[in-house]
């Protein structure tokens, strides 16, 4: 009879999840992944066949793990791309080592922004949707001015330089908005 494996792909990919989101995916090491699970580096080279195996698994976690923050953010802000923009603000305050993971690391592959903040959702087709629906004569184009001081200030976020209120972030997103339609 086989005795039962008690180090499972789950326990490695959760831990390994964890780690990176409190520390970075910089700090995910085999070695360290095992002492926080309580076992030697064994068990996670018999389930990863190394450990960027294990990053891609862990990348894709973080990108599920946006979706859903994005998709429970609550705001009651109907001007266009004004609640993608305060989520997306919001996680890089909540969520710093994920933000970096997702939005700026070499992890990101071959996958483009648009890709990641549209996800399984279709969130930005949403917004430029919605954009067209409201008068915009280019809602893509606009997107991508929002876009970028969206993402500008995440990254303000980061550096500890993004002292705007949420009222203040919100009054910006529709100036930008407006200017634009």
């Amino acid at each position: 009879m086989a005795r039962k494996e008690l180090i499972t792909k789950d326990i490695i990919l959760e831990t390994a999840f964890i780690l990176a989101k409190a520390e970075g995916i910089e700090n995910v090491t085999a070695r360290k992944l095992a002492a926080q699970i309580g076992c030697s580096t064994q068990p996670i080279f018999r389930v990863y066949a190394n450990m960027s195996e294990l990053y891609t698994e862990i990348y894709q976690k973080a990108i599920e793990a946006f979706g859903s923050y994005y998709e429970n953010y609550r705001s009651d802000v109907d001007t266009p791309f004004v609640h993608l923009g305060l989520a997306y603000i919001n996680y890089a305050k909540e969520e710093r080592k994920l933000f970096q993971l997702l939005f700026q690391s070499e992890y990101r592959g071959e996958r483009g922004l648009f890709e990641l903040l549209n996800g399984k959702s279709g969130a930005v087709s949403r917004e430029i949707n919605k954009a067209a629906a409201a008068g915009c004569q280019n809602p893509s184009g606009l997107f991508m001015k929002m876009w970028i001081f969206i993402h500008g200030c995440a990254c303000m976020v980061l550096t500890g330089d993004y002292d705007l209120t949420e009222e203040e972030t919100i009054d910006l997103l529709k100036d930008i908005f407006r200017s634009c339609s």
